[in-house]
């Protein structure tokens, strides 16, 4: 039985659009023309701080990230950036009995603007607070360790192949691919979705009657 599940953040519970535009401002880049890009980077399978380096070779994530805070523009995301069936979905959730966490690749920043939001979760953590991060098989480590429940007991909810849930599966948790956000709408089609994923949605509004019919035996 799934009696526990765990999210990603990026483009699972928030919608990323707006940041990643506002680092193409601060690249002084056209948004449309980052945007092709990074999408481009995604479709060859590379990693996404590639898109950094097009435009600016020997860029530092982590070191502009403290430029742009200094300059008083740091990472930020707040109640309008949650898609929508983010808080109805993990209220149902716990109202019907499981235990709900939250961890994916994040900054201790992005860790504390989530806890700010005081979803209904009973975890947020980030891959900064463990020092790991996805896909190392160390972060699903981690989860394991938080969570009340053994890994085919608990349901990791993502939107990357590669990330989520390609090294969920591995380490032995439920998955789930959540249909949004660049990668996911890059990788649906890729073999392994449908061999890996315990679960394909649309929406998180449907995990609830999802993992009732799965308890329940109906596949």
């Amino acid at each position: 039985m799934i009696r526990a599940v765990v999210f990603d953040v990026g483009e699972c519970l928030v919608n990323e659009a707006r940041e990643y535009g506002t680092w193409a401002d601060w690249l002084g880049v056209p948004r449309h023309t980052f945007s092709a890009v990074f999408g481009a980077v995604i479709a060859r399978g590379q990693d996404y701080r590639q898109t950094f380096q097009v435009f600016r070779p020997g860029f530092d994530l982590t070191e502009e990230r403290e430029k742009r805070t200094t300059a008083g523009r740091p990472e930020w995301f707040g109640e309008e950036d949650l898609y929508p069936d983010v808080r109805p979905a993990l209220t149902a959730l716990h109202e019907a009995g499981l235990w709900v966490g939250i961890a994916g690749n994040q900054t201790v920043r992005a860790g504390t603007l989530l806890r700010a939001l005081d979803l209904p979760s009973d975890m947020i953590a980030t891959s900064d607070d463990w020092g790991v991060a996805k896909p190392d098989p160390g972060f699903f480590d981690a989860v394991a360790k938080e969570t009340p429940y053994r890994p085919d007991e608990t349901l990791y909810v993502g939107d990357r192949l590669d990330n989520d849930i390609r090294p969920a599966a591995t380490a032995g948790f439920r998955t789930a691919l959540i249909l949004r956000g660049p990668w996911a709408t890059i990788q649906q089609d890729d073999p392994e979705a449908d061999r890996l994923a315990t679960m394909r949605i649309e929406s998180l509004a449907e995990l609830t009657d999802r993992i009732a019919a799965f308890n329940a035996g109906v596949r």
